[in-house]
């Protein structure tokens, strides 16, 4: 019998077995399906990825988001413009020009007085003015809590504010004299004026409590508690002239009783008096000579130079000296002022104009005063023509300087500006004010911009360039999609392989919390939760993060459920009894022996989620509740022309961003159809 060493029979069959090979190869035959080559190629990897790439969608799909990140990611490395910046342009258009008001608010200036004034007594001038004006006066006293001013008026729409020394003399009409002061401690009486029988005794007797009255010879007498403990001060009432000092004579009440008519001041005997109302009576004071402290007016200083300097004390010497030979210095020249109808026209040394008050503020829009003196002046007329006509609306043509294609403005050889005649609106906004438009070139954003060679895509209503705004937009709602998916997958893992792994209690709890979530409102949610991120105003990068922490936590029990019945149907085969057997803890046993049976699953599910979450971050961003501006995403870029006539007239700006959103999502769908295909073969048969 022969001997065979085992080793020399296996080379030979080795031998055998690569000449087959060889021979098969030679021939085109197909490979035995014992061939250790035919076992490589049907390795489980490349089984997988041979199938994918054979599914022309899958391909599709997946070259679309390769192109989709390459353009969101690197991109704006490359694109000039960022999500950002802003871009403006020169353009014609009607603008609102000047602004001219009827001027009824009165104007201090300081008389370089060194009176302190109290605050409310100024915060108080255009009221007391307008006072003066109702009841036809010329003058007025004002009690302050500090000191005692007086008003006058000096001219027409000019009042002078004065410091006085005053000093109550009487009272005429119906008078409350306080009589003196009771006081129950040392039952004695104090008299302010001269003693009047009865009155003491009365007082013992009634001066109880919180106050009342009592009645000696017919007088009636008020008491009320006083500002000593235990004490009342008393009161009388008396009508006509009270004196609070020494009687001033009969000549004094003659004089008081005229001036009472009408409330007026008055003189005698080389002593000025004046009278302040009461409710039921006047004041009467003994007052000295004013010192005054600040000018009033209404009227609007324009010089005939425009940008002229005007000195620090022009205005209130102009003033003063309208009722003061009209004229004055200021800024070291001379001046005279002079009333012409409605205006004051002040003339300089050498008789030239130089400036004027007016009834009428006319400035640019912006409240600047660089207009031309004699633009005003048009306008202010044709203002007083409409309202002597009542109309509502009018217009000027009046040359203003013309402009070059960039705003700027044009210059002769000489410098000067070149003027061009315009139409000037002028229409009445408010009472006492209106507007003057006319059409200027502007720098100005660039907003809705159609596709042109600056700006491929266009601009946005905020002058965003619109390609760049839809890179980086690309960039966060990708990055929302991938981020939220991580989050739901984690999740989902972790709650999913212990409730399948453990079954049990541990099961039904988390279940049930998965049950929970599937019925929580994730849009209400994320509604209250929008509206509390609004009013904490809180950053757009920190809302960002939450959005993303909130949409992860709320879509895991999907993936919960998923992981837990591909354990349940796992857990109980033999390679998982044979982990058990030799010992394997229990976390190595659901995260490196049951999960990556699930893998397949759950990245296809993954990749079918990409496109969901990219579309409700597009959906909550397009209701204002995702991520705010200036960050775009391509939900806010849309939400930006989400009125019908926006819609209508800047459809450059949504369909790319629509044609964009579609793409990606169908990409990852058939992505993920590709990957299900792949690891189930069988779904194609």
């Amino acid at each position: 019998m022969a001997k065979y060493n085992l080793n020399e029979v296996l080379k030979e069959r080795e031998k055998l077995k690569e000449a087959e090979k060889a021979k098969n190869t030679a021939s085109d035959e197909p490979v035995a399906l014992d061939d250790v080559s035919r076992v490589k190629v049907l390795s489980p990897g490349r089984q997988v990825a041979k199938r994918f790439v054979r599914n022309r969608l899958a391909v599709t799909g997946l070259v679309i988001l390769i192109v989709m990140f390459i353009f969101a990611f690197i991109g704006p490395l490359f694109y000039p413009y960022g999500q950002k910046q802003i871009f403006y342009k020169y353009e014609s258009m009607n603008v609102n020009y000047a602004l001219a008001k009827q001027n009824t608010a009165y104007n201090g200036y300081d008389l370089g007085s060194d009176a302190l004034l109290e605050r409310t007594v100024v915060n108080m001038m255009n009221s007391n003015i307008k006072k003066m004006i109702a009841d036809d006066k010329d003058s007025l006293l004002v009690i302050g809590k500090e000191g005692t001013y007086q008003i006058d008026k000096t001219a027409d729409n000019i009042y002078v504010l004065s410091t006085v020394a005053a000093d109550q003399v009487a009272s005429i009409g119906t008078s409350t004299v306080k009589v003196g002061t009771w006081s129950t401690v040392g039952k004695s009486f104090e008299f302010d004026i001269d003693e009047i029988e009865g009155v003491a005794d009365a007082a013992k007797e009634n001066c109880k409590g919180k106050g009342g009255s009592f009645t000696v010879d017919g007088v009636e007498y008020t008491f009320e508690k006083g500002t000593a403990p235990k004490s009342f001060d008393v009161y009388m009432t008396q009508d006509g002239i009270v004196y609070t000092g020494d009687e001033l004579g009969s000549a004094f009440e003659d004089a008081l009783n005229k001036a009472a008519e009408d409330g007026s001041y008055f003189e005698l005997n080389g002593s000025r008096y004046a009278l302040d109302k009461q409710s039921s009576r006047y004041d009467v004071y003994s007052v000295g000579e004013p010192s005054p402290a600040k000018v009033y007016t209404n009227y609007t200083l324009d010089t005939y130079t425009v940008g002229a300097e005007v000195p620090e004390d022009f205005r209130p010497n102009a003033l003063v000296a309208v009722d003061n030979g009209n004229t004055f210095e200021a800024g070291g020249n001379s001046y005279t002022i002079k009333p012409d109808d409605s205006a004051l026209i002040v003339y300089s040394t050498s008789g030239e104009e130089f400036g004027e008050f007016n009834l009428f503020s006319v400035r640019r829009y912006s409240g600047e005063d660089t207009m031309e003196y004699g633009l005003k002046q048009a306008i202010s007329q044709e203002i007083e023509n409409m309202l002597d006509t009542g109309k509502k609306a009018s217009s000027i043509v009046y040359g203003i300087p013309e402009q070059n294609e960039d705003g700027s403005y044009v210059k002769d050889d000489d410098g000067n500006y070149v003027m061009d005649d315009t139409e000037m609106k002028i229409t009445q906004r408010l009472e006492g004010e209106y507007v003057i438009n006319c059409d200027q070139i502007t720098f100005q954003i660039d907003k809705f911009a159609p596709p042109n060679g600056d700006h491929i895509l266009g601009t946005d209503g905020d002058g965003f360039d619109m390609l760049a705004r839809i890179m980086y937009g690309g960039r966060i709602s990708l990055m929302v999609g991938f981020v939220v998916v991580i989050i739901e997958t984690i999740l989902g893992v972790i709650m999913g392989g212990l409730a399948g792994y453990f079954g049990g209690w541990v099961d039904n709890l988390i279940m049930r919390l998965v049950d929970i979530f599937y019925c929580l409102p994730s849009l209400p949610i994320m509604i209250i939760l929008g509206a509390m991120m609004d009013a904490l105003r809180m950053d757009a990068y920190i809302r960002l993060m939450i959005m993303m922490a909130v949409l992860g936590v709320l879509g895991w029990a999907g993936v919960a459920r998923l992981v837990r019945g591909q354990i349940l149907s796992l857990r109980e085969q033999e390679f998982m009894v044979a982990t058990e057997a030799t010992g394997i803890r229990v976390k190595n046993r659901i995260f490196k022996h049951l999960m990556p049976n699930v893998m397949p699953q759950l990245i296809v599910t993954m990749t079918m989620g990409l496109g969901g979450v990219i579309l409700t971050e597009s959906t909550l961003s397009f209701l204002g509740l995702g991520v705010k501006h200036p960050l775009a995403t391509w939900g806010t870029i849309i939400n930006s022309v989400s009125s019908a006539s926006a819609i209508a007239h800047y459809a450059f700006i949504w369909i790319p961003v629509g044609m964009l959103i579609c793409l990606t999502v169908i990409a990852f769908n058939f992505v993920g159809d590709g990957l299900r295909d792949a690891y189930d073969p069988k779904a194609k048969r």
